[in-house]
């Protein structure tokens, strides 16, 4: 398992608050903050998809460099973070990887491609819908109310929002932005 994180240009300690959000959503389950790997985008551009997939290669590698490539990683990007999230996430597929999900946390403008599931989270509806013209993914939140951009990555736990399923039958959920994310990680096998 590895569930990557890779941020956007902020600072690192909003990174750390999202990470505190998700383990209070998912309730001391097996997700751990050592478990989670985040990339430096404090010494690497945050929307890089070559210096993530570097850094996913050597943090896999010192694991077990003969299994590097067969560990299923999930991607969760952040604004600018999304835009490397998702050129890694392909590669490391092309690479013979498996990418089990990308979640793309407002990636406003950002166009989600690849032959694996995906996800976006947006902090406003105008943001949400918007960005769906350029790939809505599958299962989807937005914040209602709307909250501050920092806010949905530094408080995914107060962000409460509409879960939406593509499948127009079923009505839209009321739930926070982390038990969102907590759920679709449950879902894929990663909690």
């Amino acid at each position: 398992m590895g569930i990557v994180l890779c941020p956007g240009i902020h600072d690192r300690r909003l990174t750390q608050q999202f990470i505190q959000g998700l383990l209070e959503a998912a309730d001391n389950t097996s997700l751990r903050p050592e478990s989670l790997l985040v990339f430096p985008v404090e010494r690497y551009p945050a929307y890089s998809g070559l210096h993530i997939l570097r850094f996913l290669h050597e943090q896999l590698s010192q694991r077990d460099p003969d299994l590097a490539f067969s560990t299923p990683i999930v991607l969760i990007g952040f604004s600018a973070g999304v835009v490397g999230a998702v050129s890694a996430a392909s590669a490391w597929q092309a690479m013979g990887g498996t990418v089990t999900a990308l979640f793309a946390i407002d990636g406003w403008g950002v166009p989600l491609v690849g032959r694996f599931p995906m996800h976006r989270l947006s902090h406003d509806t105008f943001t949400h819908w918007s960005s769906a013209l350029l790939g809505a993914g599958e299962d989807s939140f937005y914040a209602d109310p709307a909250v501050a951009h920092l806010e949905l990555w530094r408080s995914p736990q107060a962000a409460d929002g509409w879960w939406l399923v593509p499948d127009q039958r079923q009505l839209p959920v009321a739930i926070s932005a982390a038990s969102f994310l907590t759920a679709l990680l449950h879902r894929y096998g990663e909690l």
